[in-house]
């Protein structure tokens, strides 16, 4: 009897030892291909701008590629803090053969017209934020999951500049990954501060247009934009 219970014991809590080994290790190999992959989106994003205002010279492009420099620190350093080792590649230069493609299309269509190169960036705003939000979804670390929210904040900024650019230009940008509903509710609403305090997102978001601008670098010493 002492001989079953002692067994019994044992493969309880070998089935332990090894669900709770397998289950990180799976979580920790999402979260990297995760990182990894947003460390090339918002690459795109700033390769892209930088090419864009390097042709029409439209302000958005300038203010923006530089979050965009920011937003790649963040990212970078969570892959730092859990030892992921990472390359980021030259400039227009991407690992993910889709991000490449994309980065192909959108400064082929850019470079057409001032127009074509705001509906880019909205474009690619409207990717980030899908993405960031099935991303957050899945994780289940806290401090990834606060930097997915950070940029996901800073996305709806970045897109609502882009929109209200097209509408100074009498057009407007159709949404191809968020649903219509929220590109309205984005772009209906006021500028957000985000940023990230102590390991915690800053950000406050109001009601109706207006103030539509966009964040960059840090705000009042304590947030970052």
């Amino acid at each position: 009897m002492k001989t079953k219970s002692f067994t019994l014991v044992f493969l309880i809590i070998f089935g332990m030892v090894i669900f709770t080994n397998s289950t990180p290790k799976k979580t920790i190999e999402n979260d990297t291909s995760s990182l990894l992959f947003m460390l090339e989106e918002e690459k795109l994003a700033h390769d892209v701008y930088t090419f864009l205002y390097s042709k029409w010279e439209t302000r958005p492009f300038a203010n923006i590629k530089e979050s965009e420099k920011v937003h790649m620190q963040k990212l970078q350093e969570l892959l730092e803090q859990n030892k992921i080792p990472y390359e980021i590649l030259p400039e227009g230069k991407f690992k993910n053969q889709n991000l490449q493609k994309l980065y192909n299309d959108l400064t082929a269509k850019g470079k057409t017209s001032e127009i074509e190169a705001l509906k880019a960036g909205a474009t690619i705003e409207d990717i980030d934020i899908y993405d960031l939000q099935r991303l957050t979804k899945e994780t289940q670390n806290q401090d990834i999951a606060n930097v997915y929210k950070f940029l996901e904040c800073a996305s709806r900024n970045h897109l609502r500049a882009f929109s209200r650019n097209l509408e100074m230009r009498n057009t407007n940008y159709i949404s191809k990954n968020i649903s219509k509903n929220e590109y309205e509710k984005i772009i209906s609403a006021k500028q957000e501060q985000c940023g990230m305090q102590n390991g915690m997102q800053c950000q406050n978001q109001g009601k109706g247009r207006g103030n539509r601008g966009r964040g960059n670098g840090f705000g009042n010493g304590n947030c970052m934009n």
